[in-house]
């Protein structure tokens, strides 16, 4: 039975990391900024961006903050639920 919910618990979070991810890569496609570009001004490894578009990691929310700050968003709008 905890094997059942543990992956009810994992499948939630992997969507919410999906969603996050997507949300950001389309604010990065409308400012016209590559991942490179969104990472060096957020002070973030490119290749751990590129992981956080994908919805791979969990960023910290000091990443998520600079790179909101970057894609000149507000936080709450790429938090909350679509």
């Amino acid at each position: 039975m905890w094997y059942i919910i543990s992956n009810m618990t994992n499948d939630n979070n992997e969507t919410i990391r999906k969603e996050l991810g997507e949300k950001i890569k389309k604010a990065r496609e409308k400012a016209g900024l590559t991942q490179s570009e969104v990472a060096a001004a957020a002070d973030i490894n490119v290749s751990y961006y590129a992981q956080i578009e994908r919805g791979e990691v969990n960023p910290s929310f000091e990443k998520l903050h600079s790179i909101t700050k970057v894609l000149k968003l507000k936080s709450f709008d790429i938090l909350k639920k679509s």
